[in-house]
């Protein structure tokens, strides 16, 4: 995994080290990030996107604590072994759950008609 796996939003009103640890937790039950997978170092993340080491080192500590990640000697952070693609269609749906209710949301206060919010979101999905 490179760092340019992460997509860290600045601007967001969500932190950015809660922004990884959720992008962390969706890439793993996902599949994309298998177990045993070495992280990109603090570093490096904090490098490619212009953070702050500190910031990038909370994430992963709390990855961590959540046991997500595991810290391997001599290899840094790896995917925890006991993660993995085991979730089901559903528990992945309930972790992007939250983000589809803000979107909803925020599409009753911009007044847009579901059915241009629900056409845009299918384009996205497909890029």
């Amino acid at each position: 995994m490179d760092a340019s796996i992460l997509t860290i939003q600045p601007t967001s009103p969500e932190p950015i080290y809660r922004q990884i640890v959720e992008q962390l937790r969706r890439l793993i039950a996902g599949g994309q990030l298998t177990p045993g997978e070495k992280l990109p170092s603090v570093r490096e993340v904090a490098g490619f996107h212009a953070v702050n080491p500190m910031t990038v080192s909370r994430a992963y500590g709390l990855a961590e604590s959540e046991g997500l990640l595991e810290r391997q000697r001599g290899k840094g952070m790896v995917v925890a072994t006991g993660q993995g693609i085991s979730r089901s269609e559903n528990e992945r749906m309930q972790l992007l759950e939250p983000h589809l209710h803000e979107t909803a949301r925020q599409a009753r206060e911009l007044e847009l008609p579901a059915d241009e919010v629900v056409r845009r979101l299918q384009q996205l999905l497909g890029e």
